[in-house]
């Protein structure tokens, strides 16, 4: 109330800073409305400020005395209890604005500080792919700009620049990381909306993907597998791709393959949730794994290369990893590529990633609908495509998996002798 404000004066200020000073002790008066008067001994006095927010309370600095004269503590606490009136924390309002004057909330130290937040969730290549994109292609033209002032207008020319130069897949991708950037600035309280969304729609269209090269039909895919057998590289590139067919994994699920994500006792193979590829599905259930049933087959080849890596961390561990070193490295796709392209396959013919769409359709061609399309694509891991798919667990049709990835291999096996396929009758 007005009638408990103004309670000191110039005069009586002045004296108690000399007092302090005089009998060495710290002196303190209010003024009322919560400001205070802090005579200190032994350095320059202050003004503070006691409010209650949110049923906690807090003290905000008003200033140095005499820089700050007991008129002007008078001002500024008529602005403060303007600001807690209004449900204003004063304290996050100094924090945001001292932000705002050093930079902090630009473009540039957001985007780095959600990479930051979300890189562990990525695998590394993506994580540094998307790292340059934005490095390369947005921070030169918005990085020091507030994120808050950034429109939809100013966005969409930095995007164009990279469609300009023909880089239309590249335009989506970086597009797709501003979006996440501006929500995580909207999360954080530093923006209100996000120009990315609102761009979306009027990007270039992106090329449709094309299907990944791969040989097609049993005499190729025969071949492939013999020319796997007889590869006179490195043993361990020589297992990881005799388990690449078999299991039918992402090729960074396979190079990432770690001794600790196998269980012998039940035959299977955890992928986690951070080697996964980062879809719709697995953003939404960051924690959702990716279980490999292994096939008596599988097993083998991994019971072979164990004497030779067991005692490591990966079951594919890169040659250039140092002995004796910790900081162990796995092989990279491209050194499975490289084997191909040493087997005579090049880029048009054959890719790490085939062995996919080889499964994909192979099983769908020879199982003759032994194996429900829902099954299939679970092992597969792809996206499910209806809220009640999604809500099953990672373990869905885990048994129907284990007998068609045992069916894989024997069908691999079959191809690679030259036997007669018979597949199965259809269910009645």
């Amino acid at each position: 109330m007005a009638k408990t404000l103004n309670k000191l004066s110039p005069l009586t200020i002045k004296s108690m800073a000399a007092n302090a000073k005089k009998e060495a002790k710290v002196i303190k008066a209010p003024d009322g409305g919560g400001l205070y008067f802090v005579a200190e001994p032994e350095r320059s006095s202050w003004w503070r400020f006691d409010y209650r927010i949110d049923g906690k309370q807090k003290t905000l600095s008003v200033g140095l005395y005499p820089e700050i004269s007991l008129a002007d503590a008078r001002t500024k606490r008529a602005g403060l209890r303007e600001q807690v009136a209004n449900g204003i924390d004063p304290s996050q309002q100094r924090k945001a604005e001292r932000a705002s004057q050093s930079g902090a909330d630009s473009f540039e130290p957001i985007a780095r500080e959600w990479w930051e937040h979300t890189k562990s969730k990525w695998t590394e290549g993506h994580a540094q792919r998307t790292l340059t994109r934005l490095v390369n292609d947005v921070f030169p033209y918005l990085g020091s700009t507030p994120i808050n002032t950034i429109t939809a207008i100013t966005l969409l020319a930095t995007i164009r620049r990279i469609e300009a130069r023909g880089a239309i897949e590249t335009a989506h991708r970086t597009n797709q990381a501003c979006e996440s950037v501006f929500a995580f600035a909207i999360g954080t309280g530093r923006c209100e909306n996000n120009p990315a969304t609102a761009i979306r729609t009027v990007l270039k269209p992106a090329p449709p993907q094309k299907n990944f090269a791969r040989v097609k039909g049993a005499v190729d895919i025969s071949t492939l597998l013999n020319n796997i057998e007889a590869y006179k590289g490195t043993p361990i590139i020589r297992a990881a791709l005799q388990l690449l067919p078999l299991t039918f994994v992402r090729p960074n699920e396979l190079a990432a393959l770690e001794w600790s994500n196998i269980d012998f006792d039940k035959a299977l193979w955890t992928v986690p949730a951070h080697i996964k590829k980062q879809s719709a599905a697995f953003k939404s259930d960051p924690g959702r794994v990716h279980l490999v049933p292994l096939s008596r087959q599988a097993i083998g080849i991994l019971r072979d290369i164990q004497p030779l890596t067991g005692n490591g961390r990966y079951v594919f561990p890169s040659l250039r990893t140092a002995a004796g070193s910790m900081q162990e490295r796995h092989i990279t796709i491209e050194s499975l590529l490289a084997a191909l392209r040493r087997m005579g396959y090049s880029k048009e013919e054959m890719t790490t990633h085939g062995f996919r769409g080889i499964a994909s359709t192979q099983i769908r061609e020879s199982a003759k609908g032994k194996f429900r399309e829902e099954v299939i694509e679970a092992q597969l891991s792809h996206t499910v495509k209806s809220k009640t798919q999604a809500a099953y667990d990672h373990a869905v049709y885990i048994d129907e998996r284990i007998v068609l990835m045992q069916w894989w291999a024997d069908y691999l096996d079959s191809l690679k002798t030259g036997a007669v396929i018979i597949p199965f009758a259809k269910n009645a």
